[in-house]
């Protein structure tokens, strides 16, 4: 998937490419959360985690490989006899330091919401320490932990005070 500007200005516009994070990923996707984790805006999360769930992953990286930034997506199924669709989770989302404020990261959630309409998700979630800033740019709202996907909210940990944001599809 390539991701771009449009408009005047589109040949001076970045672009990068959004791949689905492949298991040898693993250990680039742990090093780029590394610094979340050590701030507090991410959870730790092993290598193991990492490869296992390699294809939850979406990421960019730079023309010699390296990866600049990556968010995750997991799918709940609807709960028995809630007549809705399942629901997606956004977690670890990140951009490396110096491509933070080039678009990588608005690049990042366009493609994760595309993934989730082909999905044929109905909403999707996500917990954050910080503003939401570009989760609210891109309509998502506050929500409760009620409204969320059972078994994520009763994973997140309480002491980290995560703002819940969700958006409909």
């Amino acid at each position: 998937m390539r991701v771009g500007l449009t408009g005047p200005h589109t040949l001076l516009a970045p672009t990068f490419s959004v791949r689905v994070a492949r298991e040898e990923d693993a250990a680039a996707l742990a090093e780029l959360s590394r610094p979340f984790v050590r701030s507090g805006a991410l959870r730790e999360r092993p290598v193991s985690l990492y490869a296992t769930h390699a294809a939850d992953f979406l990421v960019t990286e730079t023309p010699g490989g390296a990866l600049e930034g990556c968010v995750g997506l997991r799918v709940h199924p609807a709960g028995p006899g809630e007549g809705r669709r399942p629901a997606g989770v956004v977690y670890n989302f990140c951009v490396a330091g110096q491509r933070q404020g080039s678009g990588v990261g608005a690049g990042l959630l366009r493609a994760v919401l595309a993934r989730a309409r082909a999905l044929a998700l109905g909403g999707l979630f996500t917990a954050t320490t910080g503003s939401g800033g570009l989760f609210l740019r891109y309509g998502f709202t506050p929500t409760t932990a009620r409204l969320a996907p059972q078994s994520w909210a009763e994973s997140l940990d309480p002491r980290r005070n995560a703002r819940i944001l969700r958006r409909t599809l």
